[in-house]
């Protein structure tokens, strides 16, 4: 598989990223912790993305409350020296461990999560660090300092942003310009054909600024797979009743329109809904990587369409016009 340099980070990464959000819970809520996919699983699912020349892998402290880096960690445990050479982690911090525990970018806190990260994950060093979402009460000098610190000591090799606004990254590149500081190398932002905000507010900044951009939820939390049908309920056991919140806007008739062009469109390739979703990303070209998060083996099929998908600017363009 393809690798592509993120940003100016120094850092090279598999054009997919297997996203680690689903081992051990969902994502970062609490109430889930435990749920998700199971450890067997989750080792099955790091082989068959190796295998498939995934190189990266994303996940977050907080994910399956710490199980996500303690699964990653046991899985490297077992692997010898070639992947460890060429796997590359990034990690991320933000939300609570617990229900009630304290969350954000304190400096005293991001330290300690860093620790907390590194013995999980079995690694001497995190090749790629970021905040899990913005922090209002911290100020960003003081989250850049830490960052800056861990940088220069070598416990983490590069940083990025992830749920950022364009008005606070701008922020935050000014103050690492000002102050001499590390910079956020890199944006991971939601980004798919139904979530194309950041075309007109962060691309320039990643344009102006040489930064990468790596998107998560690159099918919309399932809905640019088929699986939600015009005036039907969505499926037993699917995202849409497991944890709904952030997806509900797309229940709308705009959406389901667009959803059955891109069905027609994938007709015409001769492929599947997803993964002509997932093309469309890996052919815009401020996109470095895309992060997927499947919860089963099985769920890696579409990636392997994807990889084999051609565009063209003018079908790229038109297929994304369907959904904006």
């Amino acid at each position: 598989m393809e690798e592509r340099a993120l940003g100016r980070s120094g850092v090279a990464i598999s054009r997919i990223v297997l996203g680690c959000g689903n081992f051990g819970g969902v994502g970062s809520a609490p109430s889930l912790f435990g749920k998700g996919t199971p450890r067997d699983e989750a080792f099955r699912l790091l082989d068959a993305a190796w295998d498939l020349g995934v190189t990266t892998l994303d996940t977050a402290d907080a994910y399956g409350g710490g199980r996500s880096e303690e699964y990653i960690g046991a899985w490297l445990a077992t692997k010898g020296s070639q992947v460890h050479e060429r796997v590359v982690i990034a990690t991320k911090t933000f939300n609570p461990m617990t229900e009630g525990a304290d969350r954000g970018l304190a400096a005293a806190r991001i330290r300690r999560q860093v620790e907390t990260s590194l013995r999980r994950l079995g690694l001497e060093r995190i090749p790629l660090y970021l905040p899990h979402a913005f922090d209002p009460d911290v100020p960003q000098e003081e989250t850049l300092s830490v960052f800056d610190e861990l940088v220069r000591s070598g416990v983490v090799g590069a940083v990025g942003a992830s749920n950022f606004t364009a008005e606070q990254l701008a922020e935050a590149l000014e103050l690492s310009a000002l102050e001499g500081l590390t910079r956020y190398e890199w944006v991971q932002n939601a980004f798919s054909l139904l979530e194309q905000g950041d075309r007109e507010t962060v691309f320039p900044l990643c344009h102006e600024h040489g930064l990468g951009y790596t998107p998560y939820s690159p099918l919309a939390g399932g809905w640019l797979t088929g699986k939600y049908r015009r005036g039907e309920p969505p499926p037993p056991g699917s995202r849409m009743t497991v944890r709904p919140e952030g997806a509900e806007g797309y229940r709308t008739e705009a959406t389901f329109d667009a959803l059955e062009a891109l069905e027609r469109e994938s007709t015409g390739h001769g492929a599947s809904m997803a993964a002509l979703a997932l093309a469309w990303l890996l052919h815009t070209p401020e996109i470095t990587a895309i992060v997927v998060g499947p919860s089963t083996v099985e769920q890696l099929a579409p990636v392997r369409e994807a990889l084999e998908i051609t565009f063209d600017a003018d079908e790229r363009a038109r297929l994304g016009g369907v959904f904006r």
